[in-house]
């Protein structure tokens, strides 16, 4: 099935005298919930659909603890989850603190078959 998007003006944030661009927007077609993904994967699998909730509830509980332990989270060709970490420049090492971290963004790296299902996929206008 092909990715749905649209086509959206944007403004230069910078010059906004400049006539707008257009850029393509993915457009979502639905949400999918962790119930029904459980229940497809027990339609594929020999697990039943309580047994793959609960692995996946386990699978949410320790990505996260992970991640904050410092450890990159690795699920083979899906993909891969780290942390990343902005902060205020210091003058020095020694006058850094954790005070000047200001945020935190948790990313995901897709792998080798995630990346082959959307290179599959195709666009489709909206």
């Amino acid at each position: 099935m092909p990715i749905k998007y649209k086509v959206v003006a944007r403004q230069n944030p910078a010059d906004r005298s400049i006539p707008p661009k257009y850029y393509a927007q993915a457009v979502s077609s639905g949400k999918t919930s962790l119930r029904s993904l459980a229940q497809k994967i027990s339609q594929i699998s020999t697990v039943s659909t309580v047994d793959t909730m609960a692995t996946l509830e386990a699978l949410l509980q320790l990505i996260p603890a992970e991640i904050a332990n410092g450890n990159i989270v690795k699920l083979g060709e899906f993909g891969n989850f780290g942390l990343t970490i902005s902060s205020e420049g210091a003058d020095s090492q020694e006058n850094f603190a954790a005070s000047k971290i200001k945020k935190y963004t948790v990313r995901f790296r897709p792998g080798k078959l995630f990346k082959n299902v959307i290179d599959a996929a195709g666009y489709e206008k909206e």
